[in-house]
């Protein structure tokens, strides 16, 4: 393992010349490109998702794919291969298993992250101090706090770091929420968001040596694992705290970037949030919901509500999708707009919005030849707000407490709208799942105050809240204080 330490890392980004103020950023410290001049890329996490990144990247003009980097070698050496043959055996590809190896490479231009969750911020932190244009996949961070460091790392060095939420590249969809940010149907009140397809159980995996072909000590990197098992590797890590955030924080995270980008302009975090759910019919030893229903109340009074159901059965509704509900009672589905009490859905048009042409990476690629953050669709600011809405639903999760499987579980006060909305979520699970009452258990966890200034909790709740706001990291792998990046 090469060890490449964060003062090479400034020593290298800054070496390019003097730090004036652009935009809140010091002068940006990656190479500026002619236009015509070649992209060189290195992916990190090559299996599932990274092969998109792989293919995306190969469709661009002036691309070139530098380093394949993964911690399993078997899936390297595969893919470079596959790389090689597509390329007609002229691939210059290089294969390694640590990305600082990548990232010490002044001819490096950019990082492309698709690893496991725990590993997204540190190497946005590490590709922005080493002066490297970021595409990370989504969530951008697996904590808040971690999430604040990225996001001052692509601010103090000015590199563009585009998040992997291609919703924000399509330009009906900005239309869209341009037009309710307008008032065209009047306030918005509630942006409801659902990750409702189906997933089975991931059974028990017993504690046993990681195969030869792993490096261990790599997959693992920030997060602290004691044993392995195989259901961290490749894609089960998503349902452990350690290595994932659920479903909520996983396809979900498409959802939840929706649902803030419909919100009215300036705001950031919620003031308070909460969820309720749980793990049911699997029985097996993943950790986070795959039922779920949470909250985030805006200092403006808006709501953003988010539905998670993994659950299958017959004539069970598949919902990957956002809704918007308006104070006047109207509301819009599927694109189409329902005056209140309505059934009669009025389509209407949608202008195009101002998106960075050429979809997530033909936009992210234009950024990065441009030097410019704010053309990439998703910023790293975009992405911080939308995942931290994300983790405090999971972390009010985490903090519940079990009640009765029951439509008196919901603790949302006087807010009907929560009521109706979590009503339908247990119609479904009772009735459709056919979960009895008598076997079956709610985790309810509280309602957290969050300060968006801060980004601190208050309030009942705070101290066992702000616990979770960081994960510890393991030694080799921290990420830095945020005044430190």
């Amino acid at each position: 393992m090469l060890k490449t330490t964060r003062r090479h890392f400034l020593k290298t980004s800054l070496a390019a010349g003097s730090s004036v103020f652009i935009y809140g950023c010091r002068t940006p410290s990656f190479r500026v490109m002619g236009a015509n001049e070649r992209l060189r890329i290195a992916v990190a996490g090559v299996n599932g998702r990274g092969q998109n990144h792989i293919d995306g990247l190969l469709e661009q003009e002036n691309v070139e794919l530098a380093y394949l980097i993964d911690p399993d070698r078997r899936v390297l050496a595969a893919k470079l291969e596959a790389l090689n043959k597509k390329l007609g055996g002229k691939s210059t590809c290089r294969g390694v298993t640590d990305v600082r190896e990548a990232l010490e490479d002044k001819n490096v231009d950019a990082l492309s992250i698709a690893t496991p969750n725990h590993w997204h911020s540190l190497m946005t932190i590490w590709g922005a101090q080493a002066g490297k244009h970021v595409y990370v996949e989504k969530p951008m961070s697996h904590d808040v706090v971690e999430g604040r460091v990225a996001f001052e790392a692509q601010q103090r060095y000015g590199v563009v770091v585009q998040h992997g939420t291609q919703s924000r590249s399509d330009a009906r969809n900005a239309g869209l929420h341009d037009l309710i940010r307008a008032g065209k149907f009047g306030r918005l009140k509630i942006s409801y968001g659902y990750c409702c397809k189906p997933r089975a159980s991931i059974g028990f995996k017993s504690p046993s040596a990681p195969p030869a072909h792993l490096d261990w000590d790599l997959w693992r990197g920030p997060a602290v694992i004691d044993s392995y098992h195989d259901n961290y590797v490749h894609y089960n890590w998503h349902w452990f705290w350690e290595t994932g955030n659920g479903d909520l924080n996983n396809q979900g995270t498409h959802q939840l970037d929706m649902a803030r980008w419909a919100l009215d302009e300036g705001l950031t975090h919620p003031v308070r949030a909460m969820a309720l759910g749980g793990r049911f019919q699997w029985n097996d030893q993943g950790e986070t919901p795959n039922t779920m229903f949470g909250i985030g109340e805006y200092p403006n009074g808006q709501f953003v509500f988010f539905n998670v159901r993994n659950v299958n059965y017959s004539g069970y509704p598949r919902q990957v999708e956002n809704e918007y509900y308006f104070e006047d009672g109207g509301r819009i589905i599927r694109n189409k707009y329902y005056r209140k009490g309505s059934s009669q859905a009025q389509e209407f048009e949608i202008p195009a919005g101002k998106v960075t042409p050429g979809g997530n990476w033909g936009s992210f690629v234009a950024a990065c030849r441009a030097g410019r953050p704010e053309m990439a669709n998703g910023t790293a600011a975009d992405a911080h707000y939308g995942c931290v809405l994300g983790h405090l639903m999971n972390n009010s999760y985490r903090l519940g407490q079990l009640v009765p499987f029951n439509a008196k579980a919901g603790r949302f006060g006087d807010n009907q709208d929560a009521y109706e909305h979590f009503m339908k979520l247990h119609a479904m699970m009772s009735e459709g799942v056919g979960l009895p009452e008598a076997d079956n258990s709610y985790v309810v966890g509280p309602w957290l105050t969050f300060d968006p200034k801060t980004e601190r909790h208050t309030g009942d709740f705070a101290v066992e809240a702000n616990e979770l706001l960081k994960d510890a990291n393991r030694p080799g792998y921290q990420v830095p204080p945020a005044n430190q990046v």
